[in-house]
């Protein structure tokens, strides 16, 4: 038998305490592709959709792919984003309704619209209003979901990563798709169960390089080998004040087989238990910027010292144009350095007005939210380069896919090579400095905008990374932040309490 299934990719996480919105444009800036285009683009990639068809071809499936739409985390999603996206997968739905016998979604499960709480809640809710209760809908998570109880209701099937770094996306597309095989042959009738843990994230952000938050997965890993379809640990996202907030422990199991239930409901809880009971024992030690920036004057390694900018993270939705750090090593007389990526579309565009070798003076970054990590810079420099920002990444995470920085510019201060771009993106991927003149193992130091997935590329190059909080919007300090929705008590801001 021929299966026709729809699918879709959807993702963005949204950090509800930045000034901006992410809008359309900011979609099409990354990835927004719609049916053949996209299985073009990201069909063979490490990417969900590339492991939905892993699946779907040499199981003869018909695929209808409504659309690929991705954005580079950043604050809340707009009303108009939001319905045109959501509206090519309804009307998608809608058109084949009669044919279809499964869906397959990639979403986030951290996306927060400008009018409501649950992006993803919303997009199931409306999608089950159009196909009815009985289609299967398997969904893919990011590790940093916050899995509400309505996304649990509208689908039956859940599967989210179990790498921080992000690099099993493929893998868990095709883990995804094998279980809607399955169910959609009738062999199973999947459901999913979830357990919900009062904390704002797991204590290490599910980091799976330290071997406590690793032992989650390890133990989610084993409880699907011993017959659950899949065991999925969501770490949260602690930039969302919503409703939703919080790590969460999901069981996609056979409904109509007692045991698989019995069990999932007792790995859920054991692993939320887990969870709660390592709320004290977070790994990172996050340094000032004076020590920061006294490690790199002083760094004799072979090899690079990267310096994670942790608390501007633009993968966290943090602005990405802080200046904490830049200016403390500056202070400091660093050089050999480069400090990666500086968004600031408006240097960007004044660089761009000059030529390659031109010596200029700008002012540059903070102008997102200068109470979190620092003012605009008065600095001048000597322009080494200058780009369209195009790239194409080649690391675990990025390999194989077109990116780009917008008109991008590496102005050199004195020592300090800053890459100023106009699209916000995370430093994950080598190819974000070697495409634009800076071979990074040539470097002293490496301060990036990152604070986890810059390891996969990064880490193997590096002589010691460090972790520095520079203040900026995602400051590890939860208590900077004005939490408003999120449900109390919740542990940091609550820890007078019990689970």
């Amino acid at each position: 038998m021929t299966f026709t299934v729809l699918t879709a990719e959807f993702q963005h996480e949204s950090n509800t305490f930045s000034r901006y919105r992410t809008d359309l444009p900011q979609f099409a800036a990354d990835a927004l592709h719609y049916g053949d285009d996209a299985i073009a683009a990201r069909g063979n990639a490490n990417t969900e959709l590339a492991g939905f068809l892993d699946v779907a071809r040499p199981a003869g499936w018909k695929v209808i792919h409504a659309i690929t739409a991705h954005a580079v985390p950043g604050g809340q999603v707009t009303k108009a984003a939001f319905d045109h996206i959501a509206g090519v997968i309804l009307k998608t739905a809608r058109d084949n309704r009669d044919r279809l016998d499964g869906v397959l979604l990639s979403l986030h499960g951290s996306m927060v619209p400008d009018f409501c709480e649950d992006g993803e809640g919303l997009l199931l809710r409306l999608l089950r209003a159009e196909l009815g209760d009985e289609i299967p809908i398997a969904v893919t998570l990011d590790l940093h979901a916050m899995a509400s109880a309505e996304m649990v209701e509208r689908a039956q099937i859940f599967v989210s990563y179990k790498t921080y770094p992000h690099v099993d996306m493929r893998v868990t597309g095709a883990h995804a798709a094998r279980i809607l095989d399955r169910a959609m042959k009738g062999e199973i009738a999947p459901r999913t169960i979830r357990a919900y843990v009062p904390m704002l994230d797991e204590a290490n952000s599910g980091r799976t390089d330290i071997p406590e938050t690793l032992a989650l997965y390890q133990r989610a890993t084993a409880a699907e080998e011993a017959g659950l379809e899949a065991v999925s640990v969501n770490a949260a996202f602690t930039g969302a004040d919503v409703f939703c907030v919080g790590p969460t422990v999901l069981a996609t199991y056979d409904s109509r087989d007692p045991a698989a239930e019995a069990a999932a409901k007792a790995v859920t809880e054991e692993l939320a238990t887990k969870i709660w009971d390592g709320r004290t024992k977070k790994r990172n030690v996050f340094i000032e910027v004076e020590e920061a920036a006294a490690e790199a004057l002083a760094w004799q390694g072979d090899r690079p010292l990267v310096i994670s900018d942790y608390a501007d993270n633009p993968g966290a939705g943090s602005y990405g144009d802080s200046t904490a750090l830049l200016a403390g090593l500056m202070q400091a007389g660093v050089t050999g350095a480069v400090f990666t990526p500086m968004i600031d579309p408006e240097v960007a565009a004044e660089l761009h007005r000059h030529a390659e070798g031109a010596t200029v003076t700008v002012t540059l970054g903070g102008k997102g939210d200068p109470s979190f990590g620092g003012g605009p810079l008065t600095v001048t420099g000597i322009i080494r380069k200058l780009s369209d920002g195009a790239y194409i990444g080649d690391g675990p995470i990025q390999g194989g896919l077109s990116h780009s920085f917008g008109p991008t510019a590496v102005i050199d201060l004195g020592g300090i090579e800053v890459l100023v771009v106009t699209e916000a993106q995370q430093m994950v991927d080598l190819q974000q400095l070697r495409a634009f003149g800076i071979e990074p193992t040539r470097r002293r130091v490496l301060a990036l905008k990152s604070m986890q997935h810059f390891r996969a590329a990064f880490e193997p190059i590096a002589g010691k990374v460090i972790v520095c909080d520079a203040g900026a919007l995602a400051t590890p300090r939860a208590e900077r932040r004005p939490y408003i929705r999120a449900p109390r008590p919740l542990w940091p801001l609550d820890r007078d309490f019990q689970r």
